[in-house]
């Protein structure tokens, strides 16, 4: 098919030349482009310290925001490459203890709460089973030892042998002066009673107290449990637990705090630490609670009077664990021991005096609780919110472990109140270096 032409040739030859304008023109523009945009996209990345070009990509520089934004931690490509920064591990004391009891079976906490004692002339094998097996993690060494240090140390470590090498014993005695005094014998002094020290200025108090503690530190003990805080407010002699023995400062409840703090502070000094006990105290009762459940009612001491607050003032040179006493108090909670008042342990001593220290007791096996069922009284000490079982009768020590591992098994509850308490027990022996 044919077509007839339109239009004036000249202007027929003009059309080549315009599209030839059009084309030059494109490239101009293109080249304007990739030399204004393009181009620098190309180019290696600027250094942090330049800007971002204008017209670039949502991707900045090294901090750098998009145009914009208002955030200043806007990631970069670069920043996506490279691994984040660890956070930094955690290694206080309580932080290993808590990584340490994670890791432990419940029958292994449970061990942790409970304090064996070895008497005096009982071969230390005779607690193998305990250590070894059934994980106790504390040993008291109590009776007339007359061996001196050596023989002391001897037992010491023959038992420190039986416990994991990065979870050593903490290894106890009642070693206050005067009548209460378990280790005796070549390389112990013979020590003043606690009435005598009580007579001695602070400086010569803890002067006095880090040459015993250096001795216990020589026979593998690493825990006194010692001083005595309470102020005797009864007739001395009718208050046989203290009074009658000579056992307090004699002073009144501040010169006790400060007499106290003496003593802890010279057992540090020497690398043993200390107790502080029987709170709330056991100055105002008759009976003594170790032989007898009688007299043992105290029915004057209050949370807010002085005899309180001399151990709330010893708490200040941080001993190693406050030791519950076993009598009643009428004007606290007078329905149950202190050692089983979760008044006393939960209530005052964590939550209103946030005290999250080891919480032991004075011995669980003594008379004061002869009405509780052995398998009982361990379940009702931690209830309560303590941590410590301190047991003066070996025959008490299956009986307790039991009853704490048959409640932890059933009563998840229960299980998470060992754990707490299984933690502070840990945290206490990584501050101590018995743990690792």
């Amino acid at each position: 098919m044919h077509h007839s032409r339109t239009g004036a040739p000249g202007k027929a030859r003009r059309w080549p030349a315009v599209v030839a304008v059009v084309c030059v023109l494109a490239v101009l523009a293109a080249a304007v482009y990739w030399w204004a945009v393009a181009r620098p996209s190309q180019e290696p990345s600027v250094p942090p310290s330049a800007s971002a070009p204008a017209g670039g990509d949502d991707e900045t520089q090294d901090g750098e925001n998009p145009a914009g934004t208002d955030d200043d931690t806007a990631p970069t490509d670069e920043d996506a490459d490279k691994d984040p920064i660890p956070e930094p591990d955690d290694n206080s004391p309580q932080a290993k203890a808590q990584r340490a009891v994670e890791a432990m079976s419940i029958e292994e906490r449970v061990g942790q709460l409970v304090m064996a004692p070895l008497y005096a002339g009982t071969d230390p094998s005779a607690l193998y089973d305990l250590i070894a097996n059934q994980h106790v993690g504390s040993v008291l060494i109590i009776g007339n030892w007359w061996s001196g240090t050596d023989g002391v140390r001897q037992a010491t470590d023959a038992l420190q042998s039986y416990a994991p090498e990065n979870n050593r014993l903490l290894m106890t005695t009642d070693q206050e002066g005067g009548l209460v005094q378990h280790l005796q014998g070549p390389g112990f002094d013979s020590m003043p009673t606690a009435l005598d020290q009580g007579m001695m200025s602070t400086e010569v108090l803890r002067q006095s107290a880090s040459v015993w503690g250096s001795q216990l530190n020589q026979a593998g003990i690493n825990v006194d449990l010692a001083p005595v805080v309470g102020t005797v407010t009864v007739d001395r002699n009718a208050n046989a637990p203290i009074g009658a023995l000579y056992r307090d400062f004699g002073l009144d409840a501040q010169g006790n705090a400060e007499h106290a703090i003496a003593f802890i502070d010279g057992m540090r000094d020497s690398g043993v630490q200390s107790v502080i006990k029987h709170f709330p105290g056991l100055g105002g009762v008759t009976g003594n609670t170790d032989f007898t459940a009688s007299g043992i009612l105290d029915t004057t001491t209050t949370l807010d009077g002085p005899e309180v607050e001399a151990f709330i003032t010893a708490l200040e040179a941080d001993p190693a664990m406050v030791m519950m006493s076993l009598a009643t108090y009428q004007q606290i909670d007078p329905d149950n021991p202190a050692a089983f008042s979760s008044t006393l342990i939960d209530g005052y001593l964590r939550d209103t005096i946030g005290y999250d220290g080891v919480i032991t007791s004075d011995s669980l096996s003594a008379a004061a609780l002869g009405a509780f069922e052995p398998r009982e009284i361990g379940v009702r000490f931690v209830e309560a919110g303590a941590d410590l079982a301190c047991i003066g009768a070996s025959e008490y020590v299956q009986p307790i472990l039991d009853g704490l591992n048959e409640r932890a098994a059933s009563d998840q509850a229960f299980a998470e109140k060992v754990t707490r308490s299984a933690i502070r027990v840990m945290t206490l022996k990584y501050e101590m270096g018995l743990a690792q």
